[in-house]
């Protein structure tokens, strides 16, 4: 992963407003940003959307939000919460076209479920993130920064200035969670 005080001092120079800062970040930390969106494109492969339209999207999408973070595990948290916005964005938009516009199918690498199949996984657990947020917001975010940005138990706990306990106690608390609700569709 990109080093925390290159990205700490990036970051200031965004929000300090200069020149280039913003090509100077996403250059540097590139790699990572494709490594969070392979972890989150894992078992799907879409005609439409791969590693790079994740990463490129979400760095559209950053560049707009004037940079408000404050570290690293900041940055990559927004990062991922922006990549899994993308991938809820075009999961509704492949279901919406193939009720009514004949999208095409989703490619599946590993397994052999139906294509719809994936696209609906991936909006019933953003369904169920949403109702896990509505209980406990903390939780919802473990979930988040853990699985869809691949942060570690450590760097969780420093987003979120919680102990590395009890990200593991939430993590155990946010997986039973979703289990249910998964199961139960």
């Amino acid at each position: 992963m990109a080093g925390t005080e290159d990205v700490r001092r990036m970051l200031a120079g965004i929000r300090e407003g200069k020149s280039g800062e913003w090509d100077r970040l996403f250059e540097f930390v590139y790699q990572d940003l494709r490594r969070i969106a392979r972890h989150q494109l894992r078992g799907l492969r879409t005609e439409t959307l791969g590693t790079t339209a994740i990463v490129n999207e979400a760095y559209l999408r950053l560049v707009g939000t004037g940079a408000p973070w404050e570290d690293r595990s900041h940055f990559f948290a927004v990062a991922s919460r922006a990549m899994r916005q993308i991938l809820v964005s075009n999961a509704r938009k492949k279901l919406t076209l193939k009720r009514g516009e004949g999208a095409n199918a989703v490619q599946l690498q590993d397994n052999h479920a139906a294509p719809d199949a994936q696209v609906l996984e991936v909006l019933e657990l953003d369904e169920a993130l949403t109702k896990l947020a509505s209980l406990d917001e903390r939780l919802a975010r473990v979930v988040e920064l853990r699985f869809f940005g691949d942060l570690s138990i450590e760097e969780t706990a420093g987003v979120l200035g919680v102990t590395e306990r009890t990200v593991r106690r939430d993590w155990r608390k946010a997986r039973s969670f979703l289990h249910d609700c998964l199961r139960d569709h």
